[in-house]
């Protein structure tokens, strides 16, 4: 499959994988990286991760060698619906937005710079973060194309923020943004087999990343440990006046990796989400490992019989399709006139349909329901309810009254199925595992870490806690990630079964 340099660029990889990418992660440069996409990701395999490339990322680095701190001069790939300072636009994977050159930082995005991060490019993404169409493949967008996962290349690296799962687990970066509406964080850092973690919405502001859903939205690190992914955390939480849900973050922000090297499972209740873990017989197996693990580190395992009313999914997604719309709204019309070489595509979502149905290298794969469905969801009252509803039963009625019921800390499950094929003409299909829509809709913290693999596909153990717990959340996590005794899978950057 390699010929010449790309034989080389994958033994690094391996070697980085061997080691849990900390200690190679350590050397890597901003060259170094750059010569792994080049072999790896735009030849070879063409695992496709990156969007787009940082010219100043070289500059960027030679300005963090004058910082100290543990993320001076470590290098991250974010994805493409976030808007950085730097010369690439920020696509949301759309050809509309081919041309979003904002020149504006995400408010997150300054603190990782003043903690010295190297911003090196944006990753590929599922178009509109996954909400365009119930059709669609993740990881597809007509600006990148389709994203393939690095351990089976002929498999789904899920969505929405799938380059920049493969790009982390195929050692692209030293780390990445991603975010998350349900699951678009944790499901792709657990098919990669990585870390993840969709923090508390409110923890992290969500200004100038095109969004779908204020009530639900948040960014987040994707990383090779819990450790890593702390100390992302640190760096972007905080509170932002432009952002509402933020305004507790302050009070909350702290040194999240503080204790993480110590933190312990002895004693810890932790609510097992048995329904949540399907009825494969290797899935079922590699979780009771995973809860072997945990049971030696010292944890109470309780088993919870719970199964997610189907209101609640239902309800969500009114949520999502009339928030959509006016918070997409919203967005475009911050966009400066400037940001663009011509007059500005679109300022509402009606311009976006119009501007897909104009252009079919769009539509080529799946069509836009998802769009018009939220276009004509315009009844502020049953929004209102539905929100209202979906809310309580996630929240409140939902993981509060588990962890209250059973007096445990955290709930526990696989965080999302092995990568299922990937299939432009009819879309995802997988079989149902997990239950992070739980943490999505209630805006609670949500972990994912690697438990291991099923046929040489990588699965995560999903860590669930109440709102503003995600401190607690990470050390619990960190205690599991020490106590595993299952070997998590090197990408094979071939496909399934070779």
């Amino acid at each position: 499959m390699f010929r010449g340099a790309a034989k080389t660029i994958s033994a690094v990889l391996l070697a980085a994988t061997a080691l849990g990418g900390t200690a190679l992660h350590a050397q890597e440069t901003v060259a170094t990286y750059l010569s792994r996409i080049k072999a790896i990701d735009k030849a070879g395999p063409k695992i496709n991760a990156v969007i787009a490339l940082n010219p100043d990322a070289a500059k960027a680095e030679a300005a963090a060698k004058a910082l100290t701190g543990p993320l001076a001069g470590k290098v991250i790939l974010v994805k493409d619906n976030v808007e950085t300072a730097d010369p690439m636009p920020t696509t949301a994977g759309s050809l509309l937005l081919k041309d979003n050159r904002t020149g504006r930082d995400a408010p997150f995005m300054i603190g990782l710079r003043a903690a010295g991060v190297v911003v090196l490019g944006k990753t590929n993404l599922s178009e509109w973060a996954n909400m365009r169409s119930s059709q669609s493949s993740s990881g597809w967008s007509a600006v990148g194309g389709q994203t393939r996962n690095p351990h089976a290349l002929d498999r789904s690296p899920c969505g929405s923020s799938s380059g920049s799962g493969a790009g982390v687990a195929a050692g692209l970066a030293w780390a990445a943004i991603g975010s998350e509406t349900d699951g678009s964080i944790t499901c792709p850092a657990s098919l990669n087999g990585i870390v993840g973690f969709k923090p508390t919405v409110g923890m992290i502001s969500r200004t100038h990343v095109v969004p779908i859903s204020h009530s639900q939205d948040t960014v987040g690190p994707m990383t090779t440990s819990v450790r890593d992914a702390a100390l992302m955390l640190s760096a972007m939480a905080g509170s932002d006046p432009a952002d509402p849900a933020t305004a507790d973050a302050n009070a909350h922000k702290t040194d999240f990796a503080a204790g993480l090297a110590t933190s312990s499972l002895k004693g810890v209740r932790l609510g097992v989400l048995r329904k949540a873990v399907g009825s494969n017989p290797k899935v079922i197996a590699l979780f009771d490992k995973a809860l072997a693990d945990l049971k030696a580190a010292g944890a109470t395992l309780v088993d919870i019989d719970y199964t997610p009313p189907s209101e609640m999914g239902r309800d969500e997604y009114t949520v999502l399709l009339y928030e959509l719309r006016t918070d997409l709204a919203a967005y475009l019309q911050s966009v400066p006139a400037s940001s663009f070489k011509d007059t500005p595509p679109a300022r509402t979502l009606a311009d976006a349909i119009a501007f897909n149905k104009a252009h079919p290298e769009e539509l080529k794969w799946f069509g836009q329901n998802e769009f018009e469905e939220a276009e004509a969801m315009t009844d502020t009252a049953v929004y209102q309810k539905a929100r209202a509803n979906s809310l309580r039963l996630a929240g409140v009625d939902g993981i509060d009254k588990l962890l209250a019921d059973n007096a445990v800390s955290f709930l526990i499950a696989p965080t999302a199925p092995p990568a299922w094929s990937i299939d432009l003409v009819t879309g995802d299909h997988s079989i149902d595992v997990g239950m992070g829509s739980l943490a999505a809709i209630a805006g609670y913290p949500h972990l994912t870490v690697p438990m291991g693999a099923v046929e040489g596909l990588p699965m995560g153990l999903s860590f669930m806690g109440t709102k503003w717990d995600d401190k607690r959340v990470l050390e619990a996590g960190a205690a599991y990630e020490r106590a595993r005794t299952v070997a998590v899978p090197k990408p094979s950057l071939k496909r399934w079964g070779e």
